[in-house]
């Protein structure tokens, strides 16, 4: 039997660097081959590849339906972006093929859609994968099959009109407690863009005012929403993935950030316009107010692909964002103590209530205009790096000249 017979069965996919997994994007050309092996002289009917590619959602929520009675309601939906299949092996007239003792390469070769794929993503209720299967027919035996991954990840310029554009607001909130109000605190931030790139510094440009009697500790979160979508239902998994702390505002007091530094750790870009699942950034300026819920302003975040150009250029080619983007893949794991803290611990009560009794949201508007050319996602996790490590360390300490000053001063 050719199983006995069968050495090693293997794909290799053809890669620019040695040692290095290929990375492929929309309109790109997959290549490679089937290795086989053989101890001996052996009988084949077929060799045949299929390669694939699926967005894929699944969870399921516990339902109640009296007191005594309990069942479990799944949620399931998929996106299909790649299907081709190519025979490699197998006789016109039908007959058998025999490959004598050796090893034997069958080259393969296909395209992937012109249209716009989406980026190879791994998160806890949904995944975006894609595939080589080839499966060996034998006669009169159980096929042999084997199946490997390869990544996909479609750029995202960032040096565009709308991810170019700074990003603003202004928020505040009455301290109360027992009807009686200590005064207000308020918050304005700016940043200089929406657009960043993994390893990047935001700037954070803001002002605390404290009119209450108490003191107030600013902070600010880099916050990651992995969202998935099925049967007009959705689940959403929340994470910080960055942490900023600043100084005490004492009572009456403010302070202002001449552009704190907070750093991107090395996560996957943006994934905004899949059907079923969708990964959102955003930077939140956060200060717990005594006597209320915390007060919190967000500005919205896109993380790209490929980074911000010198002198606003707006062109890069091909092989340039795939060096950006193996860079990106590369790109070293901060070691510092510190977690983030929990994704609780910086949403406000009235955010944490909305998003509860959230419903599937609207299409959001198109944004294929931001990208160097035309896509249906972009991504958020790597999937085959682990978890970084964050820290609460201020990489950007203020002198002691723009200490917080009190305004009874």
């Amino acid at each position: 039997m050719i199983f006995d017979k069968l050495k090693k069965f293997d794909i290799v996919f053809d890669s620019p660097e040695v040692d290095c997994p290929p990375v492929f994007s929309s309109g790109d050309v997959v290549s490679g081959r089937v290795v086989v092996d053989l101890s001996g002289e052996s009988r084949l009917d077929s060799l045949k590849l299929h390669a694939e590619g699926f967005a894929k959602v699944h969870w399921t929520e516990s339902r109640s339906a009296g007191s005594s009675t309990a069942y479990t309601q799944n949620y399931s939906d998929e996106v299909e972006y790649l299907n081709r299949r190519e025979v490699l092996l197998q006789a016109d007239n039908g007959e058998v093929t025999v490959l004598p003792a050796g090893r034997h390469e069958f080259p393969f070769s296909f395209q992937l859609p012109e249209e716009t794929l989406v980026t190879s993503f791994e998160g806890k209720h949904g995944s975006i994968r894609y595939w080589v299967k080839v499966k060996l027919h034998r006669p009169w035996a159980t096929v042999r099959k084997i199946k490997k991954e390869f990544t996909v990840i479609e750029p995202i310029d960032i040096n565009t009109p709308t991810l170019l554009a700074p990003q603003a607001g202004t928020k505040d909130k009455m301290a109360r407690a027992w009807y009686r109000n200590f005064g207000e605190v308020s918050v304005t931030a700016k940043i200089d863009r929406k657009g960043y790139t993994p390893g990047e510094v935001i700037p954070v440009f803001a002002e605390f005012d404290n009119s209450t009697s108490r003191s107030v500790v600013p902070k600010a979160y880099i916050t990651q929403t992995q969202t998935f979508i099925a049967r007009g239902t959705m689940k959403q998994k929340r994470a910080v993935v960055g942490t900023l702390s600043g100084d005490i505002v004492g009572a009456r007091c403010r302070e202002t950030w001449h552009g704190r530094a907070i750093k991107i750790p090395p996560v996957g870009p943006s994934i905004l316009q899949c059907r079923i699942i969708k990964v959102e950034y955003m930077l939140k300026i956060c200060v717990d107010v005594p006597g209320t819920s915390k007060l919190c302003l967000e500005l919205p975040l896109v993380i790209g692909t490929i980074p911000l150009h010198p002198f606003g250029s707006r062109t890069s080619s091909v092989s340039s964002q795939y060096s950006v983007n193996l860079e990106w893949l590369r790109m070293a794991i901060p070691e510092q103590p510190e977690p983030p803290p929990d994704y609780s611990s910086v949403v406000t009560e009235e955010e944490a209530e909305q998003r509860n009794n959230a419903v599937v949201p609207q299409p959001a508007e198109d944004l294929s205009g931001i990208l160097e050319r035309p896509l249906m996602a972009f991504v958020q996790e790597f999937r085959f790096r682990p978890p970084p490590v964050y820290s609460e360390v201020d990489p950007n300490p203020q002198p002691l000249n723009m200490r917080p000053r009190c305004m009874t001063c």
